[in-house]
């Protein structure tokens, strides 16, 4: 018998740990905890060891720059507890669409994935429990070292790994951090109406988290035949199949099945995921790939954004020009739905900040990353309306998105862009009637 076969202590890990290694971590609760403090405990001992990980859950005094170079953390997606490490010039960010991650770590130094896992079966296998992500894709190319939690579902689909596939494993008794689900408010039930009643039944989704997503799902409650097929799975998608609106009858990839790359939520949906046979977590290059997403027919993609210019550009990974997240899957699901016969995809954000500031601007913000580009951008919605962009001109595509921009914003932006040189003068911008905007498809049975 091997000693990965039995359990052992969480700094066990530093007997796989070498200097100017490469350590990949999945995203969210993904994160071996226990693991990890075992780590810290030992970077008076490491050497130039950086840990590359998504969307990190957990405050660490390495993600502020505490050992130095012996140990530091390469960021894929920033996060509250990187965020300011990040600006702070304590840690790295990386710039990657979501689906492109498993082939750029596979470039990196003698790389050693470290996991959160759900207790081994009687077949001695674990599984990656709500994720998939990256991590599942090098599942057999790359060394695992797995922390146990006694809390996590065991889940289907791609991300199982045999007993004889880690150089280790350990245990650990910690609830997954759980995130309740965000209030929708007024202006965002708004845009979900507008989405949602050009929507057909049959189509297969991806959407996030958050307050218009949540209220998206909320007012699909009366389609029928939905499919998943999703970058995060949520509490909105759980309650969607409970009332039997999701059924994947109609997809073309993985019929009848949830399909997504991790899950974060609720306990509530912890405990749904749990031996459900219905939930497929696969790896992010196959979930992401917008030529997968593609072979559905009717793919619907409804992805939030910070700042979209007048020609259609949207900044979603900066907020007022300083670097708030990175790329995730914003770009490989538009793509993929604008390639997918009948599919459409949607970019949804509030027509003003807190503050008040127009999102819909002449120009984005200096500083602002263009997540998604012009040529790929579809539908543009906010509380006011729906901008529909793909196949229109510059001049048509400013006249449409000052058309959903705030009342209070609109001159302005019309004079802004007649001085850019995207509306011509002799054909100024005049505010549309009711009877001009782009009218929904009805649901299709």
């Amino acid at each position: 018998m091997s000693s990965a076969q039995s359990p052992v202590s969480p700094d066990a890990v530093l007997d796989h740990v070498r200097p100017n290694m490469d350590l990949v971590v999945p995203l969210a609760n993904g994160e071996p905890v226990a693991v990890l403090d075992a780590l810290e405990a030992a970077q008076a001992d490491l050497v130039d060891v950086r840990v590359h990980q998504m969307h990190a859950l957990q405050e660490r005094p390495y993600l502020r720059g505490a050992y130095g170079d012996r140990l530091r953390h390469v960021s894929y997606f920033l996060s509250a507890a990187t965020r300011e490490a990040y600006w702070n010039g304590e840690i790295d960010l990386v710039p990657s669409n979501f689906s492109e991650m498993p082939a750029l770590l596979r470039t990196r130094r003698q790389p050693l994935v470290l996991a959160a896992a759900s207790p081994p079966d009687a077949h001695g296998l674990f599984t990656l429990g709500t994720n998939a992500d990256y991590a599942a894709a090098l599942i057999g190319e790359m060394p695992f070292f797995l922390e146990v939690n006694e809390h996590m579902p065991r889940t289907f689909g791609l991300n199982q790994i045999h007993v004889s596939q880690v150089v280790g494993w350990t245990r650990a008794d910690r609830r997954l951090v759980a995130v309740d689900p965000a209030a929708p408010d007024e202006r965002d039930q708004a845009i979900a109406a507008h989405v949602v009643e050009r929507i057909p039944n049959g189509a297969t989704l991806q959407v996030g988290i958050g307050g218009v997503p949540n209220a998206l799902m909320a007012a699909l409650r009366d389609h029928r035949d939905l499919g998943i097929h999703t970058e995060l799975v949520s509490d909105g998608i759980l309650n969607l199949v409970e009332r039997g609106v999701v059924t994947g009858t109609r997809k073309q990839e993985r019929p009848h099945k949830v399909v997504a790359t991790f899950a974060l939520g609720t306990q509530r949906l912890y405990d749904w995921l749990h031996d459900n046979g219905a939930v497929e977590m696969l790896p992010v290059d196959f979930v992401n790939d917008p030529r997968v997403i593609s072979r559905e027919r009717d793919f619907i993609s409804i992805n939030a954004t910070t700042e979209v210019d007048l020609m259609g550009q949207c900044a979603s990974e900066t907020i007022a020009g300083r670097y708030w997240s990175s790329s995730g899957g914003q770009a490989d699901f538009a793509r993929g739905a604008m390639w997918s016969p009948g599919g459409k995809g949607f970019i949804v954000l509030r027509s003003t900040t807190s503050s008040g500031r127009s999102r819909i601007r002449a120009q984005l913000t200096r500083g602002s990353a263009v997540t998604t580009i012009k040529n790929t951008v579809d539908h543009v919605v906010t509380e006011w309306g729906v901008a529909r962009l793909r196949g229109h001109s510059i001049a048509g595509r400013a006249r449409a998105l000052i058309d959903i921009a705030h009342p209070d914003h609109r001159e302005e932006l019309a004079r802004e862009a007649t001085e850019l040189g995207l509306l011509p003068v002799r054909r100024a911008w005049v505010a549309r009637s009711d009877a001009r905007r782009e009218r929904p498809s009805a649901p299709s049975g």
